[in-house]
């Protein structure tokens, strides 16, 4: 399982675009994190809400891949982010568990925080549904 989905992390261009990193995978939760890079910004000067939930749905896609065999991939069927906080800070981290499993749909959430010095922030909620598909 976990070699599985660190290869298909490589795979994600804009996971390196953002500089992110895989950082545990156990099964139902997929924590990812990246800096804030000076690119990655909005006009205010927090992490752009695009980051934030591309880190939070990749989170919660590849925690969502953990519960399926080798055969099957997920793809979002709908996802909803409900921003929190700005990000104002050093490093975002999303954390991706399931909800509910299941063969048909799988119910996902994810937690993003914000890491600024040593205090940790939420800065974003985001829940959604993935669906197993053939590899």
């Amino acid at each position: 399982m976990r070699d599985r989905i660190k290869a298909s992390f490589a795979r994600q261009s804009m996971m390196r675009t953002f500089g992110a990193t895989l950082d545990s995978i156990e099964p139902g939760l997929v924590t990812i994190s990246a800096p804030i890079l000076p690119g990655s910004r909005q006009q205010q000067g927090f992490a752009h809400a695009a980051v934030t939930f591309g880190l939070g749905g990749s989170a919660a896609g590849y925690a969502a891949l953990t519960t399926l065999p080798e055969d099957q991939e997920v793809v979002t069927a709908e996802i909803k982010i409900n921003l929190i906080a700005p990000a104002t800070g050093d490093r975002l981290i999303a954390k991706g568990r399931v909800v509910k499993p299941g063969r048909r749909l799988i119910v996902v959430t994810s937690e993003v925080f914000v890491i600024n010095g040593d205090t940790e922030t939420l800065v974003a909620l985001l829940q959604g549904t993935m669906v197993p598909v053939q590899a």
